[in-house]
C-alpha cells in the first residue's frame, strides 16, 4: 500500500508509534501531504471558479484553503506539544495540540460565514455559469483527491491515536460530500438559468460551519475534562489488582495533559494486617511498571480495609441491607470498624451510581445511613463519605 510506502521512507523506526518523537513524525508527514493536496486543489477549484463565475466551485476552494491552514497549524500543534515539562508546566505541552485544533475549528466556521453571505448576495443578484468541459473534468478529479486525503489521514491518525489527524479525515470525507455537489451545480448550469449554483454554495458554506462546530465541540472536550478512554481505565484497574495483596480498587481519576500525556491516581484496598513495609515494596513495584507499560503516570495511595469476618462482616452485611433501599447508591469501599468494647465507628465510603444523581443532599444521605445503623447497633457510630466515579 502507499500509505505504508510514506511511512517506511520517510519516518525512521515507525513501529515504535509510542515513542514521542515517532509520534511527532507521524504528525507532521499527515500535516504536510494535507497542506500540498489542499493547495493544488485550493489553486485548482480557485482558478475555475473565477473562469466561470461558480460561488459554489469558489466556496470550495476556500475550504480547500482552510484545509491546508488546518494542517499547518496541526504540524506546529505537534512540534509545540512535544516540547519538554518546564518549571511552569511540569506535565509538559500536549495540550497545545488541543489548542491547534480549536484554532482550525474557529478558521474552518469563520470561511463558512463568510460564504453564506456571497452564496445569498448571488441569490439575491443571480450571475449565469458557463459551463465548461475541461474544468468540469478537474473538479471531477479533485473528488478522488479528497477520497484519498481521507484514507491516508485516517490510516496515520489510528497509527499514533492522534484525535487531530482522525479529525482532519473525517472532514476531508465530508468534502467529498461538497465537493460532489459543487459538480453537480456545475453540470446542472448546462441545462438551467435557475441559480443552483448559489443555493449549493449556500448548502457548502453551511456544511463548512456545522464541520467548524463538530470540530470545536471535539477539542473542547478533552480541555474541560471528558470521562477518559474505557480502554484506559479498564487497564489501569485490572493491572493494578493483579499484584499480591491487593484486594480491589477504587478512587481511579485520570487527568488528561494531551494525547498519550496522562496522570493517573487510584486507591488500592490491602488487609490491614500486612506489614507497611511489604505493600510499600508491592505499590513501589506496581506503580514502576504499570506507569512503564501504559505510559502514563500512576499514583496509587494505599487503603487498609478490615478481613470481613466475625462481627465486621456482620456490620458490612447491615450496611449492605441498608444501602439496597437507595437505588442510586452503586457501592461502599475502605469500611473498617474502629474501637473496642461495644462503642464502635464503622467508617467507609458510598458511591452514588454514575448515571444516577442522589435526590438529597451529601450530608442528608449519610444521616439517613446512619439512622438505618442505629436501628442495628446503637452504640455504632457511622463516618460516611459519599463518593462519586470520576471515569
Amino acid at each position: 500500500m502507499f500509505f505504508n510506502f510514506i511511512v517506511h521512507r520517510f519516518i525512521k523506526d515507525n513501529s515504535n508509534v509510542k515513542d514521542d518523537k515517532v509520534r511527532n513524525a507521524y504528525g507532521v508527514i499527515g500535516g504536510i501531504v494535507g497542506i500540498l493536496l489542499n493547495v493544488i486543489l485550493f489553486i485548482i477549484k480557485l482558478s475555475v471558479g473565477m473562469i466561470v463565475s461558480s460561488i459554489a466551485i469558489m466556496a470550495d476552494a476556500f475550504n480547500n484553503l482552510s484545509d491546508a491552514a488546518s494542517s499547518l497549524i496541526t504540524i506546529l500543534g505537534f512540534k509545540l506539544s512535544n516540547k519538554p515539562a518546564d518549571r511552569e508546566h511540569p506535565f509538559g505541552h500536549g495540550r497545545i495540540e488541543y489548542l491547534s485544533a480549536l484554532i482550525v475549528a474557529f478558521m474552518v466556521m469563520l470561511v463558512g460565514i463568510q460564504f453564506i453571505k456571497s452564496s445569498f448576495e448571488r441569490i439575491v443578484n443571480p450571475t449565469p455559469v458557463t459551463f465548461e468541459l475541461v474544468p468540469f473534468l478537474l473538479l471531477f478529479v479533485s473528488i478522488f483527491f479528497k477520497v484519498w486525503l481521507s484514507r491516508f489521514n485516517k490510516f496515520m491518525g489510528e497509527k499514533i491515536n492522534s484525535a487531530a489527524l482522525k479529525a482532519s479525515s473525517t472532514d476531508a470525507l465530508g468534502d467529498v460530500f461538497t465537493s460532489t455537489c459543487v459538480v453537480i451545480s456545475f453540470l446542472a448550469a448546462k441545462f438551467t438559468t435557475f441559480p443552483i449554483d448559489a443555493y449549493i454554495g449556500m448548502i457548502v458554506a453551511l456544511f463548512i460551519v456545522y464541520s467548524g462546530f463538530n470540530l470545536v465541540r471535539d477539542t473542547i472536550n478533552p480541555l474541560l475534562g471528558e470521562a477518559p478512554d474505557d480502554e484506559l481505565v479498564n487497564s489501569i484497574t485490572e493491572m493494578v489488582t493483579s499484584y499480591d495483596n491487593i484486594l480491589g480498587t477504587h478512587d481511579l481519576i485520570i487527568h488528561n495533559y494531551g494525547p498519550g500525556k496522562c496522570m493517573a491516581s487510584i486507591h488500592a484496598e490491602i488487609p490491614s494486617d500486612i506489614s507497611v513495609v511489604a505493600i510499600h515494596e508491592i505499590i513501589d513495584k506496581a506503580e514502576r511498571e504499570i506507569s512503564k507499560a501504559l505510559r502514563i503516570y500512576l499514583v496509587i495511595h494505599i487503603d487498609p480495609i478490615c478481613v470481613i469476618e466475625g462481627e465486621v462482616k456482620s456490620a458490612y452485611d447491615e450496611i449492605l441491607s441498608i444501602i439496597k433501599k437507595y437505588d442510586y447508591i452503586d457501592s461502599i469501599h475502605d469500611f473498617r470498624v474502629v474501637g473496642e468494647g461495644e462503642v464502635k465507628n464503622l467508617i467507609f465510603d458510598v458511591v452514588i451510581e454514575p448515571s444516577k444523581v442522589s435526590p438529597i443532599s451529601d450530608d442528608e444521605l449519610a444521616k439517613l445511613i446512619s439512622d438505618g445503623v442505629k436501628k442495628y447497633h446503637p452504640s455504632y457510630n457511622c463516618v460516611i463519605t459519599v463518593d462519586k466515579h470520576y471515569t
